[in-house]
């Protein structure tokens, strides 16, 4: 079953018996808002989208996790940035609250683009604040609401919840002799869940040939942060996947890669789940 809130987030429930696992693709939104009036090319502001992320992940209720992907695209406002990462130089007005812009909004890529890239504006000037508000209350809240409600239901039935953030990645650069890195998982250096899950993410795709770094170049952002709490069971993890494995940067189209991942991911869910249930037997059985 799917419910769809406001045409802005789409939650998939479980097609089998639930287990205590989410899956979220923040970034993966293709429904560009009316009121969206960018000046830069629609193509290049394409490449910010995490491209087919909701589909590769599609199956995952299926194997009794929850599934939740935003319907809008993240270059209209990111979810997966705190509601305060504001540059204040890009808003017509004055905020009416404190601000903590990080060095991502400082370049143009917090909360609300103001660059398409680095040297191209977003914009034909600055945005009002009544603007950012109106995208924040429509669009950032609903996610951030619906994502903490499903985790709280979870941990509150199964007395823990494994949190899985997706996202694609441009290719990384690297050395003539390196490896090509093909996943990067991100627990904010060890602190957003229990090491053993993190292994167990990494060692599964490793075992299916995939190269793996850990929090390097990504660490995970909001999603992760806010929500992960080990020592209380709620375990949270970024998983960046390189786009070059399943499809052209450039036009988004999908590859001949594209059906393999979509397995291999999978067999990554089914091994994600099961090692979930296996975590909340205990529980159930004390009950």
């Amino acid at each position: 079953m799917s419910l769809v809130i406001d045409d802005v987030v789409v939650r998939h429930d479980p097609g089998a018996n639930a287990v205590p696992v989410l899956f979220d693709s923040p970034h993966s939104g293709t429904r560009y808002p009316a009121d969206f009036h960018f000046v830069c090319p629609l193509p290049l502001l394409r490449q910010a989208e995490d491209a087919h992320v909701d589909d590769l992940f599609a199956r995952a209720p299926d194997f009794g996790a929850t599934l939740i992907c935003a319907l809008f695209p993240r270059s209209y406002i990111d979810v997966n940035r705190a509601a305060d990462d504001i540059d204040p130089a890009m808003l017509d007005g004055v905020w009416p609250g404190p601000l903590a812009p990080t060095e991502k909004s400082r370049a143009g890529m917090g909360l609300v683009r103001h660059v398409c890239r680095p040297g191209l504006p977003m914009y034909d000037g600055r945005l009002p604040v009544a603007t950012v508000i109106d995208r924040i209350d429509r669009y950032w809240r609903p996610y951030h609401e619906l994502l903490a409600e499903c985790l709280d239901r979870l941990h509150g039935r199964f007395g823990v919840v494994y949190h899985v953030n997706c996202h694609s990645m441009p290719s990384l650069p690297r050395g003539p002799y390196e490896p090509p890195v093909d996943f990067v998982v991100g627990d904010r250096d060890g602190t957003t869940c229990d090491p053993a899950f993190a292994r167990l993410v990494a060692e599964t795709l490793r075992g299916m040939g995939y190269t793996v770094r850990f929090n390097d170049p990504y660490k995970g952002v909001e999603l992760v942060r806010r929500y992960a709490s080990p020592f209380a069971g709620r375990h949270s993890l970024q998983l960046e996947i390189d786009r070059r494995l399943y499809m052209n940067e450039e036009t988004l189209e999908r590859t001949d890669g594209y059906e393999e991942l979509r397995l291999s991911l999978q067999r990554l869910i089914r091994t994600v789940c099961d090692y979930a249930a296996e975590r909340v037997r205990p529980l159930q059985a004390a009950e």
